[in-house]
């Protein structure tokens, strides 16, 4: 699944994408740190890039997880920017109808609404198309740039969830936010860009 919204285009992860997202990172390394999951195990291991595709796509197939590479595609272009990473995950069907949301940008594209564009974007996706209810998105409060993604959007502050994640090699209190399906009946993305163009 790909979904589009101007020069902002979501895509599925894939393992042809590994030089161009290990470059990413890596020179994101110092913006993302403090965010990073870690296992609390001292002698477990975060996944290699491959091992994290074939898990997300695997999830995917099982309809538990939306995987996507945040990219940047001018009009006239074949070539598309990698800027950062989406990520719909835990999807329960059911009685429950919900999913939990993170992503990252590259620090040098923060600040042009790109995190909150892709996260509107993908939202009304998962309310619109697949029918889900309900999006949480966990936040560290120290994470002020993430922070402002979720007030941008108007995503209901739900309260501390402590030592929610272990994080940077700690387990971490978090923020919980979230929206229903009721919460936006108009959808997230057009009123977050036309909140953009009226300013």
């Amino acid at each position: 699944m790909t979904l589009r919204t101007g020069s902002l285009v979501l895509r599925p992860i894939r393992h042809r994408d590994k030089a161009v997202w290990t470059a990413l990172r890596q020179r994101n390394a110092a913006w993302l740190a403090p965010w990073e999951a870690s296992s609390p195990d001292p002698e477990g291991f975060l996944p290699t890039y491959h091992q994290m595709v074939r898990s997300l796509t695997s999830q995917a197939r099982a309809g538990a997880a939306l995987p996507f590479l945040i990219t940047e595609q001018q009009p006239g272009s074949r070539d598309a920017r990698l800027v950062g990473q989406l990520t719909v995950s835990g999807i329960t069907w059911g009685s429950a109808m919900t999913a939990t949301l993170g992503y990252w940008v590259d620090a040098e594209q923060a600040g042009r609404g790109i995190a909150p564009t892709a996260v509107a974007l993908a939202t009304d996706y998962c309310f619109r198309d697949l029918g889900l209810h309900r999006m949480e998105i966990n936040i560290r409060p120290e994470n002020r740039a993430s922070l402002r993604v979720v007030e941008k959007l108007h995503f209901r502050d739900e309260g501390l969830r402590p030592r929610f994640l272990h994080i940077a090699g700690q387990w971490a209190d978090h923020k919980s936010f979230a929206l229903t399906a009721e919460d936006v009946p108009q959808g997230l993305l057009g009123p977050w860009l036309e909140s953009r163009r009226a300013r």
